[in-house]
């Protein structure tokens, strides 16, 4: 006969929160949620998603989201579905005044009048109009950094530089005077799913 001491012990209290007990075993771990889209880099989804809530943006079921760190031969703007988390990538141009030597990479974002710049920061889509580059729209700043878009014109539209056959020609797309200048069927596309006072948040993180 095996004594008290030597047999198994079933029983036991059982913690009825945890579910921990002498005869259960650990849950398995739960999969964790994503924290960013596929193809978005996590900390820049998080800075837009702040900026979403900073600034009371009404319209958010789609986000647009440019990571300047990124080369210009990339498809660096990212339109988010916030429902689904499907993601759509284009590419997009820079303005000459932060790629002063023309390298296919941002180096510096200015807000000034006259630099020529890409701003970094929020902003809304505004109204359609016709320009120099046809039917366009424009944009609103509304941090520090890009307050000045209105008046400096940055706006969306399409420019033969920002064609898939200057990728093709040279590596890299040509510059802006500061807009997003997009290719043709890139542009409408980008006008399409962000109309309406949708934001787009654009920046460039440091590197770790």
């Amino acid at each position: 006969m095996l004594s008290s001491a030597a047999r198994p012990q079933f029983g036991g209290p059982i913690n009825i929160i945890t579910g921990t007990g002498p005869m259960t075993r650990p849950l398995p771990a739960q999969p964790r949620a994503p924290l960013a889209p596929q193809g978005v880099d996590p900390a820049l989804f998080q800075r837009a998603k702040a900026a979403l809530d900073q600034h009371r943006i009404a319209a958010r079921d789609s986000i647009g989201i440019v990571d300047f760190s990124l080369a210009s031969r990339d498809p660096r703007f990212h339109v988010v579905d916030l429902r689904s988390g499907a993601v759509e990538s284009y590419r997009v141009a820079h303005g000459k005044g932060s790629d002063q030597a023309h390298s296919g990479y941002l180096d510096h974002f200015s807000n000034v009048f006259g630099s020529e710049a890409s701003s970094n920061g929020t902003y809304t889509t505004g109204d359609y109009y016709h320009g120099k580059y046809g039917l366009s729209m424009k944009v609103h700043g509304h941090d520090w950094s890009n307050n000045n878009a209105e008046a400096r014109a940055i706006v969306i539209h399409n420019a033969w530089y920002a064609e898939p056959e200057v990728i093709e020609a040279h590596g890299k797309l040509g510059r802006s005077q500061g807009c997003f200048a997009f290719s043709r069927d890139d542009q409408w596309a980008i006008m399409r799913k962000l109309a309406g006072g949708r934001m787009i948040y654009a920046d460039k993180l440091a590197a770790a």
